[in-house]
Parts: structure tokens; sequence; C-alpha cells
């Protein structure tokens, strides 16, 4: 059952085509390459398949398989990380090197125990020249497992999910997990392989190189069939990709460009989209679903809309996208992060609005999602928004991402428990740097007892409440706007309820009421245990 409404019109007309595609650059950015890395290489891959007198289903395969082809190998990060450092740097140099014998394992050595004293770093190459092999190989078999899960969660034809188990295998037999070779692994995963290597080195050094490179592998690690169909015309095969509007032309491609997905498959594929995202670091496990279901329930005891409780949970799925940009050295490290690390960081809510904001039909949410890290004090990033520049869905989530944050452990503290949370939550509020009207919203959410054991007199809200001490304090409209961070006619909206409410028309009346109920002081002094 979804947790929140399905209403035609939240997000109605989302092709899965497109939500795979924005999958595909946030694989990209975990493999160290520019976004469209992988939707540039699936129109290499469809090319060298017309070529080669592939039929329509085979196509199909192959778009999809290079589309996501690398899905599993994110869902172990942490291990990668523990191996060789920085994984997303470890993952694009592997590009520049045929991933088998000496030159492969001299490429792992110069990455394991980067960055750590001279003493510990020859610890770990000693050790690691020991297992090199059931390390990789055990990585490797959970990346194509892993794969495989993903696929299907996304809804993938299952021969995609089945190629996907050889994407680390070779033409030569020397990949891994089973060692297959040869014609034993599908002609779609020999095509994805030379396509994903082409795209990097076109883009890199040029058509010329590119060939080369293949001509030389042949046979090792690539179909000499699939080279050969290359080497017929290299040039008409890359003709215009680095130049033309990849992600449209890529979309043109799909072989179910025209299906549209209905409300209920749209939360299922972003929840599995969430669920990629998450596995990027154990630490996360189940973040992105808890504060998707978490918001949803905060917008409903606000008496949001159906709509803006949809967005808001859509928002809560994807909002971590850009993490996948981020390397878990960053992620993981216990001690304090360096500038360069710290403003690595700060981008990937940037990142996800790159990669959502490509997808036709989830702007609003793509707006909410970038700006969960922000504050209504100007101390967030990645732009410091601050006040009125924030909506109330913004802060909403923003709100929920904080509380979800301080339920999970860190890597230098302990998750808290519910009521150290909740307590961390309202101190940001005291500050000002949280909503305080969003912080109850989610603390009723998530189930902590009401701050106050009766409602506010004639039916007042937190933040009227809130306006009415300010209007009592002789603030204007402005200043009450500049004060709460809303905007200006939305406090004057504010006053004009709490007016009607009280049955008054005036600023002594008012404050006279206030006094009369005893809503003179802070509403910060609401905000405890």
């Amino acid at each position: 059952m979804d947790p929140i409404p399905t209403r035609h019109g939240a997000g109605g007309g989302l092709r899965r085509a497109e939500l795979l595609a924005a999958t595909s650059l946030a694989i990209d950015l975990g493999l160290g390459q520019p976004m469209e890395h992988m939707l540039r290489s699936s129109l290499i891959a469809d090319r060298i398949a017309a070529r080669m007198g592939l039929d329509a289903q085979q196509r199909a395969t192959i778009y999809y398989a290079n589309l996501v082809g690398w899905i599993g190998c994110h869902a172990d990060s942490h291990e990668l990380s523990a191996l060789f450092g920085d994984d997303i740097a470890f993952r694009a140099d592997t590009y520049s090197v045929d991933m088998t014998g000496l030159p492969f394992l001299r490429l792992m050595m110069s990455h394991v125990g980067r960055g750590l004293p001279w003493w510990e770093r020859g610890v770990r190459s000693a050790a690691f020249l020991l297992s090199a092999r059931n390390a990789v190989a055990k990585l490797i078999h959970s990346h194509c497992s892993s794969a495989g899960v993903l696929s299907d969660r996304m809804g993938l034809d299952s021969q995609v999910t089945r190629a996907l188990a050889y994407a680390f295998e070779r033409w030569d037999g020397q990949g891994l997990p089973t060692g297959a070779r040869g014609e034993d692994i599908p002609v779609e995963i020999h095509i994805v392989h030379v396509a994903d290597v082409v795209e990097v080195h076109l883009r890199t050094r040029g058509v010329e190189h590119a060939a080369q490179l293949l001509h030389a592998r042949g046979g090792t690690q690539f179909s000499p069939a699939v080279v050969a169909a290359f080497e017929q015309d290299p040039a008409a095969i890359v003709d215009g990709l680095l130049e033309i509007d990849v992600w449209t032309a890529a979309l043109a491609q799909a072989p179910d460009r025209d299906d549209v997905l209905d409300e209920g498959e749209i939360n299922e594929l972003l929840g599995a989209m969430a669920d990629f995202v998450d596995l990027k670091c154990p630490l996360t496990l189940g973040h992105s679903r808890g504060v998707a279901n978490l918001v949803a329930a905060a917008a409903r005891h606000l008496g949001m809309s159906a709509a803006d409780t949809t967005r808001l949970y859509r928002a809560g799925l994807v909002h971590g996208l850009g993490r996948m940009g981020v390397s878990n050295q960053i992620w993981e490290k216990s001690g304090p992060l360096s500038t360069a690390e710290w403003e690595r960081l700060r981008m990937y809510p940037y990142l996800t609005g790159r990669i959502l904001s490509r997808v036709g039909g989830l702007e609003s949410v793509a707006s909410i999602a970038t700006k969960h890290r922000e504050r209504i004090d100007g101390s967030g990033y990645p732009r410091g928004l601050a006040g009125a520049e924030l909506t109330a869905q913004d802060r909403l989530l923003a709100t929920t991402v904080a509380y979800h944050g301080l339920l999970e452990p860190q890597p230098a503290r302990s998750a808290l428990d519910p009521t150290e949370a909740a307590e961390a939550l309202r101190e940001e509020a005291r500050a000002g740097s949280l909503d305080a009207e969003s912080v109850q919203a989610v603390l009723a959410a998530a189930g902590h007892r009401a701050l106050r054991r009766t409602p506010w007199p004639a039916g007042l809200t937190d933040r009227e409440v809130e306006v009415l001490r300010l209007v009592a304090q002789g603030r204007s409209n402005r200043q009450i706007a500049a004060e709460l961070y809303i905007a200006e006619k939305t406090a004057g909206n504010h006053v004009e309820h709490v007016y009607t409410k009280l049955g008054v028309n005036n600023r002594t009346q008012a404050s006279l009421a206030a006094i009369d109920w005893g809503l003179t002081g802070s509403l910060a002094a609401d905000i405890r245990p």
C-alpha cells in the first residue's frame, strides 16, 4: 500500500525511461565520469548493435544493460573504500588499464592505503597482495548480484538482469566472478563492454585512440566480432556524439520511450532509486524511505494538500541522489573533514538537483529535494538560502532529514535515541536554524507526545501564536516576516487569521487578548521535553 495519496496530477506523465536515465546520471557520478557517460555509451552500443544485425529485443537488452550496468558497483562502495580509499577515484582510474594481470594489480596497489602514513600503507599493501584476487572476486560477485536485485526493483526485463551477471566477465575468460569466456557470455554484454570504454576514451583522447585501444584488446578483454564491427567505420559510429543533446538523443532510442507510469509505479521506481542511493553507505540504509514516510506523515499532520504531500514524499525518496558523487572516504571519515572534502560534501544537494531537473514532470520535486540541507537562518547549503526563500515544504523536508539523521549512527558518534533526537531538533528551532512549526509536526508524526497538554485558545495554530506575540510587541508585518523568515504577504495573512479567530480588529485588542489567554511569553518556552 502506498503511504501517500496517488491521485493523478502530482507528477503524472513521467516515463520509466526518463527515471532510469536519471539513475544513470547518478551512476556516472559514482564512476568518476561526467554525467551522460552512460547515456552516450548507450548510443554507441546501439549503433554497434545495428551494424551487427541484432534484433529489437537484443537491442533493448543492450540499452538498459548499458544504462544501469554498473549500478551494483555502488552498493559495495563501503567495501571498495576500505580497500582503495577514494572509491570514486579508483573506479575512474580503472578505465585507464586492461583490468587483468600486472597492469591492474599495479593500479590496485597504487590505491591501497592512499593517504595513510607510509608504514600503515606498507602493511596494508602487503596484506592486500596476499588476498588480492579473493578480495576482488568477492567484491565483483557482490556487484553482480546487487545489480540483478536493483534492476528487478526498477522493473527491468529479466533478460537485462541475466545479462548483468556477466558484467565483469571477459572474452578471454580472465574475468570474474565465474571466468566465463567467449560466446558463453551474451553478445549484448560484449557490446556493452566495448561501448563503455569507447565513450571514455573518445571523450578524453579522441576516436583514433579509442579504436587503437579496442584493436589492442580484441580477443582478450573484448569480443573480436564486436571490435571488428566498430573498426569498420569508427567515425560513423561516434559521429556527432560529443556535440548533440545526449539526453534527448538517448531517450529517443529507449525501447519503452512512450510508456507512461501510473502514480503507484512512479512511487515504486522512485523507491528503487532511494534503495540504490542508501546502499552506498551502511550508515544510511533505509534513510531515504524513512525520510519519505515521515515527511508525508508530517505534511498530513499540518493539513497540507494531497498534491503537496505526494511531492514531499517523492522528494524524500530521491533527495540523496547527489550523494553518489561524494566518495565514501568522505562520508565515512571519523575525523574532521578538510576544506576540500567539506566543499565536496556541500555540493551533493546541488548534484541531486542537476540529476532530477532533467526529468520532465519532476520539477517541483527537484526543487524541494535540492533544498533539504538549507536552513531558515541562512546557515545551510549548498546555496545558503534563508527565510522566505524557503517554502513550507522546503522547511518540512529539511527538518525531517535533520531528525532522521540524528537517529542514524555517524562516523563520529552513535545514533541518538528518539528522546535525544527530539531535544536536539528543538534546540535547532530555538536557535533559529529550523522552523519551529515544522519541528513540532515532524516530532508529532514521529510519535513524540505533544509539547503542551491543551490546544491553543480560539483555535490558534503554533504559527499564529508566534505572530500574535510579535503583534503584541508592536512589530509590523514586515518585521514579523523578517523574524519568522516568511514572506511579508504570508505574515499579513497570519495577522488577519489571528484577528478573526480572536474577534479583534487592531493590535491593542490583540495584545489584551494575548494577556487574557496567557500568551505573552515566548513560543520557544513551549518547545520543551
